[in-house]
């Protein structure tokens, strides 16, 4: 609710209509729930026909999942011609936002645990003792400092997509730096040291941000001779 409110701000500052975007972001995160739960419970037939309301209780944001909820959006967009780039720009701080309240869940709930730390800021997880980094407070305290930025940016962008871009560069480089004081996840164990998936969806943001200025209409300068 935040982020939709803070919308209505950023929608007047791009010159949209705060409404439209107040309604395309309401359609956006019900669409990420219902999508969400859809493919939860195709995948798991078998346990939603025994056991229906434990298992819609189970988180379901998958990568799939926002896939979809992305392809239906910009549908959405397109049908209520809403530009794309500028609404993006709209939504970019909202997203980061949310980031940051995620975050904060995490760090709550202890469900991302960082590396051992002789930090003194290091938490516990209990049962174990050992000091871990906070990396969940890290993201937060990052997102929150990347809305303020995008917030100060958007009124001095130069064209739709300038906003949108600085969020998948900066959104992705945090992502793509905490994620080495993470603990490694399963698919690092089985197979070696590459990179985190996490780390190769930050490298797609940034090459996506790359390639949203790379298309941006550049200005001829002409040199007397």
């Amino acid at each position: 609710m935040a982020a939709l409110t803070l919308g209505l701000r950023t929608a007047i500052t791009v010159g949209l209509n705060p409404e439209a975007v107040w309604n395309a972001g309401l359609f956006t995160i019900l669409s990420a729930f219902v999508l969400s739960r859809l493919l939860l419970v195709l995948t798991n037939l078998h346990s939603f026909l025994s056991y229906p309301i434990l298992l819609l209780m189970v988180p379901s944001l998958t990568a799939t999942g926002l896939l979809l909820t992305a392809a239906v959006t910009v549908l959405y967009l397109r049908l209520r011609h809403l530009p794309l780039l500028a609404t993006l720009d709209t939504w970019a701080p909202c997203a980061t936002l949310v980031w940051a309240f995620l975050a904060l869940g995490h760090f709550a709930e202890g469900s991302d645990a960082g590396l051992p730390t002789t930090l003194p800021w290091g938490i516990r997880i209990p049962p174990d003792p050992t000091p871990l980094h906070p990396v969940a407070l890290y993201a937060a305290i990052a997102a929150a400092l990347i809305t303020f930025a995008l917030l100060r940016q958007l009124p001095r962008r130069h064209h739709s997509g300038d906003t949108f871009a600085l969020a998948l560069a900066a959104g992705g480089t945090t992502q793509f730096l905490l994620t080495f004081l993470r603990q490694p996840s399963l698919f690092n164990i089985l197979l070696g040291n590459l990179l985190d998936p996490i780390q190769w969806i930050s490298l797609g943001m940034i090459l996506t941000a790359g390639f949203i200025l790379l298309l941006q209409p550049r200005k001829l300068v002409s040199h007397a001779v």
